[in-house]
């Protein structure tokens, strides 16, 4: 098989705190933006001690982006500003659309073990206020492939003939789980102009075409150009998400929550915040 993706690097990020006082690894961040565009900073939480994660994420703002908070274990209430509320659960995903401004809340409730995600995403300049928008993302509407090597969940993108909710974005996203059991292989097709990575959630497995060389839990892997990639398992088996975007390679002034293209447009949000004119 040509072009198949080579392995650029692992990447494994740092444990960090935020929020209230929740500890998390921040996977990347605004050090790495160019080569994770449209991808702009991914947290991931992996915790079966609620004193972790309970205090949450209190009301703040949030303006051109997307954010996507996916939850493989636990329990997050939400609430904003366009009058979303709401609980995920379990295999649950919700998408949010920031635009040209949104405040919002995610408190994560004690359980016996909080594992997932949070993603954010870059909209391009013409899009960076556009009005809010909040998806919820039940595990029941989230379609499925399974055979006897894998079950894979398709949130963004496509596989096989299943397509994902989320479509009709600029950034092209997407973005699987995957289930992979011993001794199997998952082949994967994508368009070459796509930045893609992959990361594990649970297991260990071989994303390196040229090599073995198994990785494990909370161990992220940036791939370079080509049509192709291949990730196979040994004698464990191996859940991790592939994610995926066409790069906007456009400038970027980020500012805590707040990511847009200029320096003045970051210093018109901030004092729109301290004025309450945030909210369009």
């Amino acid at each position: 098989m040509e072009n198949i993706r080579k392995v650029r690097r692992y990447f494994n990020g740092k444990p960090s705190v935020d929020g209230a006082g929740v500890r998390l690894n921040r996977i990347f961040g605004y050090y790495d933006v160019e080569a994770f565009d449209p991808f702009l900073m991914m947290d991931f939480f992996n915790s079966t001690n609620p004193e972790d994660y309970v205090k949450g994420f209190p009301w703040h703002p949030h303006r051109g982006i997307e954010t996507v908070t996916y939850l493989v274990k636990g329990e997050i209430e939400h609430e904003d500003s366009i009058g979303s509320k709401g609980t995920i659960l379990d295999g649950d995903c919700q998408w949010m659309t920031a635009g040209s401004g949104i405040m919002h809340q995610e408190m994560p409730k004690a359980s016996e073990r909080m594992l997932g995600i949070q993603l954010w995403v870059n909209l391009p300049q013409k899009d960076k206020m556009t009005e809010p928008t909040y998806r919820d993302i039940r595990k029941e509407i989230i379609p499925e492939y399974k055979d006897d090597s894998m079950t894979v969940r398709v949130v963004a993108g496509k596989y096989m003939d299943l397509e994902g909710t989320i479509k009709g974005l600029d950034v092209e996203p997407i973005f699987l789980d995957v289930e992979l059991k011993p001794n199997q292989e998952f082949i994967y097709s994508l368009e070459s102009d796509l930045n893609a990575f992959a990361f594990v959630m649970e297991g260990e497995g071989n994303f390196n075409s040229e090599k073995e060389e198994l990785i494990s839990e909370a161990t992220g892997v940036l791939y370079g150009e080509g049509d192709f990639i291949k990730i196979n398992t040994k004698n464990n088996s191996l859940r991790f998400l592939l994610i995926a975007g066409k790069p906007l390679k456009e400038s970027i002034a980020w500012g805590g929550p707040i990511v847009m293209n200029t320096k003045e447009e970051l210093d018109i949000a901030f004092r729109e915040i301290k004025e309450g004119t945030f909210i369009k």
